[in-house]
C-alpha cells in the first residue's frame, strides 16, 4: 500500500541572520587569534548558507549586531549549560511545530479531529510532556490520538517518520497520520575553537515541516474542512492538494566503516555535532552500487528518476552525491537553494525541498535522499 502526501507545511522563525552577520559574531565569539578568524570566514563564506532562522533572535541582525542573549560575548568559554539550552527548547520547539502543523492540515483541507496517529520527530531537544503532547494540545487533536516520537536520528529524521506513518496506514488504511519535524539546530552553537565543529556553526538552523499522510490520493477539489489559522512566519505550498505524491518505496543503509563519520553527542554545553571530512569521500565511493541496486528492486534505473529531493547536509555532500549518481548540473538545484535560503535545518530540511519541489509541480517518480548518524542513508521514492 502506497502513502499519499495529502498535506504539507513548513514554518521557520520570526526573525533571521545574514551568513555574513552570524560570521563576524562567531568570529568574536570562538576565534582566539588572526588565523582561526580567517579559517572560519573561509568556512562560512563556502558554506553554501546565505541566510538562517534561529528561535534565539530577538530582532533582525543588522550591522553586525546579533540581538540574542543566549550566548554572551563577554563570557568567552564553553557557552550555557545543556540544561538552559534545553530551557530555550522547551520553549521555542512546540510554537514552531504547531505553525507547521497548522499549516499541513491547511493544504490537506483537514480538520485537527481528522487526525488519527501523530509521528513527531526532533533530534536537538528532549523534554517530558514531549513535543507530541504539545502538538496535540496546541492542535487540538482528539485525546486518543496514537503517538510515536522518533528521537536522535538526525538529518534523515524525517525520513524515518514517513515509514512510521507507512506502517500505520499498512495497518488501519483510513488512518490520516500528521508526521512533524521540528529542530532548534541553533541551540548547540559550539562556542570554542574547533575547526569540525565551525562547520557545523556555519550550517546549521532552526525550522519545522510537517506532512499529513493518507493511503489514497486526494480526491479533487475536496473541500476544506476548515482554515488553519497561519503564522507569518510560515511557508506553506498552495494549490498543490489535487497534485498528491505517493510513497511507493523506501530504503536504507549502512556505509561501512563509517560509524564515526557523523555523530551527535550530548555535552554538558549542549549536543556537540562531529562531522568528518570522510563524509563526501564515503558517499562518493559507496552511495551509487546501492542506489542502483535498490532502484533496480523497484524495476528502475537511474536514468528513469525524473528529480532528486537531496538533504543537504552541506555543498560538499552536494557534490559528492551529484558525481556519484552523475546527475546533471541542475539535478539538485532545489537541495541548494533550500540551502542558501534556510540553511540546514536537520530533520525538517528534506521536507521543505519536497514542499519546494511540490509546489513546482517537480517530475517524478522522485526520490529523497537523507544522511544520518552512523552513516546511514535513508531513501524514499515518490511517484505521481
Amino acid at each position: 500500500m502506497s502513502l499519499s502526501i495529502s498535506g504539507l507545511g513548513t514554518a521557520v522563525p520570526q526573525f533571521s541572520i545574514a551568513q555574513e552577520a552570524m560570521a563576524a559574531f562567531s568570529s568574536r565569539l570562538c576565534c582566539n587569534d588572526v588565523r582561526q578568524a580567517e579559517r572560519l570566514q573561509l568556512i562560512f563564506a563556502h558554506s553554501g548558507v546565505n541566510r538562517r532562522y534561529s528561535t534565539l533572535l530577538e530582532g533582525e541582525s543588522t550591522d553586525g549586531n546579533v540581538p540574542q542573549s543566549l550566548y554572551s560575548l563577554d563570557a568567552k568559554g564553553r557557552g550555557p549549560t545543556t540544561g538552559r539550552r534545553m530551557q530555550a527548547y522547551e520553549a521555542g520547539a512546540p510554537p514552531l511545530a504547531i505553525a507547521a502543523a497548522k499549516n499541513a492540515l491547511a493544504d490537506a483541507g483537514l480538520a485537527p479531529g481528522d487526525v488519527t496517529h501523530l509521528v513527531s520527530v526532533s533530534c536537538t531537544g528532549f523534554m517530558a510532556p514531549g513535543i507530541d503532547l504539545a502538538l496535540q494540545e496546541g492542535l487540538g487533536l482528539k485525546p486518543t490520538v496514537e503517538r510515536t516520537h522518533l528521537g536522535f536520528m538526525g538529518c534523515h529524521g524525517a525520513l524515518n517518520g514517513l515509514k512510521v506513518a507507512r506502517g500505520c496506514l499498512a495497518v488501519e488504511p483510513q488512518a490520516r497520520v500528521l508526521v512533524c519535524a521540528v529542530e532548534l539546530c541553533t541551540l548547540h552553537f559550539f562556542t570554542e575553537w574547533d575547526q569540525e565543529k565551525m562547520v557545523a556553526n556555519a550550517l546549521f538552523a532552526d525550522g519545522a515541516a510537517a506532512v499529513i499522510c493518507e493511503s489514497l490520493p486526494v480526491t479533487t477539489g475536496r473541500a476544506r474542512a476548515g482554515d488553519s489559522p497561519q503564522s507569518d512566519t510560515a511557508h506553506n505550498s498552495p494549490n498543490t492538494r489535487d497534485e498528491p505524491w505517493n510513497l511507493t518505496a523506501v530504503g536504507t543503509v549502512r556505509i561501512p566503516d563509517s560509524a564515526t563519520a557523523m555523530t551527535w553527542r550530548i555535552g554538558d554545553f549542549g549536543f556537540e555535532m562531529g562531522l568528518s571530512r570522510r563524509i563526501p569521500e564515503l558517499i562518493a565511493v559507496h552511495l551509487r552500487t546501492w542506489v542502483v541496486s535498490w532502484l533496480d528492486r523497484q524495476g528502475m534505473r537511474l536514468s528513469d528518476v525524473g528529480s532528486w529531493a537531496v538533504h543537504p547536509g552541506g555543498p560538499r555532500i552536494l557534490d559528492a552525491v551529484e558525481m556519484a549518481l552523475s546527475l546533471p548540473p541542475s539535478a539538485l538545484d532545489h537541495s541548494r537553494t533550500v540551502l542558501a535560503e534556510y540553511g540546514n535545518m536537520s530533520s525538517p530540511t528534506g521536507l521543505f525541498i519536497l514542499e519546494r519541489m511540490r509546489r513546482q509541480h517537480a517530475p517524478r517518480p522522485c526520490v529523497a535522499l537523507g544522511f544520518g548518524p552512523g552513516m546511514v542513508v535513508e531513501a524514499a521514492l515518490f511517484i505521481e
